[in-house]
């Protein structure tokens, strides 16, 4: 996604002069720290015909939340690792080593110096992805799933209703 592709719909172009400029093909992980850094929070947009238009925040919200792709059948895990061990193809490796896809892939550094990876797996329930990830020496701080946990122990608690009358105890 391109800064184009994330003007803000309805500014009028000729009235607002924003503090600084992007390229309209500047991609749009350039653009965020870029706008944050700005102080009316505006960046304009330039091509080569002149001034196309402007970003704001809302519309820079816009366009990432249109990046990340809304899912009911996935997790989310957080796990930490020294920067000598960081690596995006093993910590893939170790989720499709639990027969789980990965989605979406962040890395931010903590503040002991750590990396911090957070990532969406197309698993409802992360605890085989978890054990996988820790197999591989990777310190897992969270995780998340949209597996119900009630509805599981539910149906444990319905099944052993049914066992019961089947033994006719």
């Amino acid at each position: 996604m391109r800064a184009k592709d994330i003007m803000a719909a309805g500014r009028v172009k000729t009235h607002v002069f924003p503090y600084r400029n992007v390229n309209e093909d500047m991609p749009v992980v350039n653009v965020l720290p870029l706008l944050l850094d700005t102080p009316d929070g505006l960046l304009g947009v330039r091509s080569g015909n002149g001034f196309e238009g402007v970003i704001d925040r809302d519309s820079l919200l816009e366009g990432l939340g249109r990046m990340i792709a809304p899912r009911d059948d996935c997790s989310v895990i957080t796990l930490e690792c020294v920067p000598a061990d960081y690596s995006a193809s093993r910590i893939a490796h170790a989720v499709e080593d639990s027969d789980a896809h990965l989605v979406d892939m962040w890395s931010t550094p903590s503040e002991d110096g750590k990396i911090q990876v957070t990532l969406r797996v197309r698993r409802e329930d992360p605890a085989s992805t978890v054990h996988s990830l820790e197999r591989y020496g990777y310190d897992v701080v969270s995780s998340y799933g949209n597996s119900d946990s009630d509805s599981d122990s539910e149906l444990a608690a319905l099944r052993l209703l049914e066992l019961r009358a089947l033994l006719n105890v």
